[in-house]
């Protein structure tokens, strides 16, 4: 629930009841926030995606490698096929 936080609203006190915006204000409150931004250049897009996919593929091989082992310890301590 948005509430407006411009003018009279904003310094009413507490206990009084809060009114809503207008669907248009928070529009243009959500489109003022989006310009504060700072949106990733391409480099730094492809940087932090490459990032992310290594660290990923790191930790797949990790749980692959402990699931791995732990199945072969299963497998000798009660027997298996």
């Amino acid at each position: 629930m948005a509430i407006d936080t411009r003018g009279e609203t904003a310094d009413k006190p507490s206990g009084e009841k809060k009114t809503r915006t207008s669907p248009a204000l928070f529009y243009r409150q959500v489109v003022g926030e989006l310009r504060k931004v700072i949106w990733p250049t391409r480099k730094d897009l492809i940087t932090y995606t490459t990032v992310v996919l290594i660290f990923v593929l790191i930790m797949v091989g990790i749980v692959y490698g402990l699931d791995a082992a732990l199945g072969w310890v299963v497998l000798r301590v009660f027997g298996g096929a």
